[in-house]
Parts: structure tokens; sequence; C-alpha cells
């Protein structure tokens, strides 16, 4: 999809395509033009934009032609990326290439969207699963780890940003698998409204702690922690490319924006995805109202949309934690995120949470 023009503006790309006989659905058309990224160029096949007269149109690009002959791909370089190096991106030239009408001409968009839609929910999951993996390591290394004659999880402070991150992760990782369950239900339309609205925000959010969690648990680690044998390092150049690749933080938060205003049922089954957990904390019963409160009385402006998004996010996460986390995890998460007890940084969970059964959970062999 991206060309280095256009980026996220896909009806700015400038790749043509020219059918070889005659225009239509399954039609073979010829593709002349560039892509500044072309991800996972070893495939044997691709699915491409390019304009056509009706407008940007999909397309199915394969390696070898019907004939067995090499399709006129050129791969340009390989793409020196901060991290995702075991997945190569490239640059292309289409010299004519040959690739099929995937539905109608101009539809491209749209096409090509329904896989994105997927793929953001990957970077959700990918995320969440890279994070649990983060906490993991700085949760095992603080239960085995003594300095000042104690183990690192007993001291009072690192116990805290240990809890406090393995809170984020829990929030995080069930987030991701109650979309996955909506997507697992597409006809559903309840299910299928709270994927349009959630997807892109679960997105934004996840992608977003990702990388600043990440920091925080190599920090466990001390100086091992930046040493690339740990496995800290990978893991934390891992995280910024799903807050970038199929759409960015600000793509993300307007698409969540045209939800809100233009697809209402997607609100709709998010509150009642909220509901389900009312009653059960006060906190999070009141932050929940003012959240319906602020969204009902007027549409959101696009400067707020990242708030709006943050807001919704932490709201779902809090009810889904209510229903089915511990009851430690749960009131830890309403305490700092929703009731506003939370400094800028994790570790800063108030005093009234049990951050040591927290922290010791988060540690995959136990402490000692």
């Amino acid at each position: 999809m991206t060309e280095k023009q256009g980026g996220s503006d896909l009806r700015a790309n400038v790749t043509r395509a020219e059918p070889v006989a005659r225009p239509g659905g399954g039609e073979a058309y010829r593709l002349t033009g560039h892509k500044w990224f072309f991800s996972a160029p070893m495939c044997d096949a691709f699915l491409v934009l390019a304009q056509t007269g009706a407008g940007p149109s999909c397309f199915f690009l394969p390696r070898w032609l019907p004939d067995r002959t090499v399709n006129a791909i050129r791969l340009q370089r390989l793409k020196d990326k901060l991290g995702n190096r075991s997945n190569a991106s490239s640059e292309v030239e289409f010299a004519g290439a040959v690739g099929w009408l995937i539905g109608d001409e101009g539809r491209g968009i749209p096409n090509i969207i329904e896989m994105a839609n997927y793929t953001r929910l990957d970077c959700a999951l990918g995320t969440s699963g890279l994070m649990r993996q983060a906490v993991a390591q700085a949760a095992h290394h603080a239960a085995h780890r003594t300095a000042f004659q104690r183990k690192l999880i007993d001291q009072p402070l690192m116990r805290n940003v240990i809890a406090d991150m393995a809170v984020e992760v829990e929030a995080a990782a069930r987030l991701a698998l109650r979309l996955a369950r909506a997507y697992d239900r597409p006809d559903d339309p309840a299910e299928a409204s709270f994927a349009r609205l959630v997807t892109p925000a679960a997105k934004y959010w996840v992608c977003k702690r990702g990388p600043t969690l990440a920091a925080e648990a190599m920090e466990v680690l001390g100086g091992n922690g930046y040493v690339e044998d740990s496995g800290m390092p990978r893991l934390y150049r891992e995280m910024p490319v799903n807050s970038i690749w199929e759409g960015s933080g600000n793509v993300m938060c307007l698409d969540v924006l045209r939800a809100v205003t233009r697809a209402p049922d997607s609100l709709d089954a998010v509150m009642a995805e909220l509901k389900t957990a009312t009653g059960a904390d006060r906190r999070f019963d009141r932050y929940c109202a003012q959240l319906e409160s602020d969204l009902t009385a007027r549409v959101p402006q696009e400067s707020e949309a990242r708030r709006v998004v943050e807001r919704l996010v932490l709201a779902i996460q809090g009810a889904l934690l209510i229903r089915d986390a511990s009851a430690g995890v749960a009131d830890a998460f309403c305490a700092s995120r929703l009731d506003g007890d939370w400094g800028g940084a994790f570790g800063t969970l108030p005093g009234t949470i049990d951050a040591g059964r927290i922290a010791r959970a988060a540690a995959p062999l136990g402490a000692d």
C-alpha cells in the first residue's frame, strides 16, 4: 500500500494499473509504479493497491506468472529497520507487472482494509505478548537477584514497579483476547459493532504502552538488560513497529472518532460491554458514567481523539478485569488507571494495593 509520497493517504498513491484485455473483477492488469514499503518480499504473492480510472483498486500480484516466468517485480533494496529485522521489508518497482483485480475497480481500499483490520488485531495481540515476555523476564530477575541483602522483589519500590507492569500486561492481554473473540463471531451484529470501534482503539493504546513498558522492564535488569545477550534490547526495538504499521496512532484515533459518529451501534456495543461489570466497583461505575455523559453530550473534536480513545480503552479494560481477573489486579487497575491515584511512570501504584502478591504472581517460576 505505502508509497513515498502517500504514506497513510492511500488515495495519493500513483502506481497505475491498465487492463491487459478488458477491465473488471478477476481480469488481468499491468501495474507500473513503486512501493516505498513492500513487506515480506520473499512471499510468492502480494496484495497491491494501484490506481485505475475508478480510483484505488486491489490486485493479486503473484511472483510467478502462469507460464512460469518471473513477474516484473523489481526489488530495489531491503530496509535497514530499527527492529523487526527477521521480517524483511523492501522497496519495489513494478515494470508492467501482471496482477488480477480483486473485486471492483475503485474498491481497493475497502477490500484491503478488511485484511488490515485483522492485522490491527494482530498488532494488539502481538504487543501484549511481547509485553508479557518483558515483564516475565523482569519479574524472574527480580525474584532471584539479591541486592542489599534482599531479593529485589522483596524491596517495596521494585515490587511496586513489577506489580504495576503486571497489571498493565493483564489489562492489555484481556483486551486483545476479548477483541479476538469478537472476530470469532462475525455473524453476531453486536460483536461486529464491538470490533468496529475497539479494533483501532486497542491497536492504538496497547501498542502505545508497549515501548514504555519494555523500557521499564529492561531497567529492572540494570546494565545486564542493556546488553544484547539478555534479549531485552530486541524486545524494546520490536515494540514501536506495531504502533506504526497498519495505521499509526493518529490514524487509529481518527478511525475511532469515525466509528463513534458514523456507526453509533459500535459505541452502543461498547457501553453494553461496560454495563456487564457495573455495580462491582464504585470507581469503575463513576468513571464509566462520566465517560458516557461526555460522549453523548457532544461530538468529540479531532484534537481530543487520543484522550477519547484512552478513556474508552481504560474503561473496557476495567470491565474485563473486574469480571475475570483476580480481585487484587482489578483493584490495582481501578485505583490507578480509573481513580486517578497514579503517577506518570510505572511503580506508582497507591500504597493500599497488595503489590507483593501481584509482583510474585508475575514471576514465571515464582519467587523463593
